[in-house]
């Protein structure tokens, strides 16, 4: 199963990366290339423990339909959400935050498991495994332009 472990520095206190981390309407910025859209559960503000937000996205030239679930959270220190349902097998997402003397160390966990046997293990090394990574990395940046400016207060009230 691959296992996709990104850490970010951004300078900010653990509390506002943990939220920014949570907020819908940030990751929805963050995700406009895909033309990401939350359509069910928590589709705006930041999502909570045991809930869900279904997303719908266009990824590898097809309508994509994913629902997490958010099935641990400990403030400002770690979340992890869990596909419900979507084109994975398995997925899994964990979010820590450790703070640092000048701000938090955002650490991302993603594993996740396709379908189809060897020929989506193939497909994950060959291209899937980098093009999640690549969407992690431009989650991230977002998190920590937001989260290093006076932006985050358009989300953060």
């Amino acid at each position: 199963m691959p296992l996709i472990h990104l850490t970010t520095f951004i300078a900010a206190p653990p509390q506002r990366v943990f939220d920014l981390s949570r907020s819908i309407d940030l990751h929805k910025k963050a995700m406009a290339h895909t033309k990401e859209e939350a359509v069910a559960g928590t589709t705006t503000g930041l999502i909570g423990l045991n809930e869900t937000v279904t997303w719908k996205a266009k990824h590898l030239a097809k309508q994509r339909i994913l629902k997490v679930k958010i099935s641990q959270l400990q403030p400002y220190n770690s979340f992890t959400d869990e596909m419900v349902s979507g084109d994975f097998k398995t997925m899994k997402h964990e979010h820590y935050f450790k703070p640092t003397d000048n701000g938090t160390l955002m650490i991302d966990l993603l594993s996740f498991e396709s379908p189809y046997g060897g020929l989506g293990s193939m497909f994950n090394k060959l291209y899937l495994t980098r093009y999640l990574q690549k969407l992690l990395e431009q989650r991230n940046t977002v998190i920590k332009q937001y989260a290093e400016t006076e932006k985050w207060k358009q989300l953060l009230r």
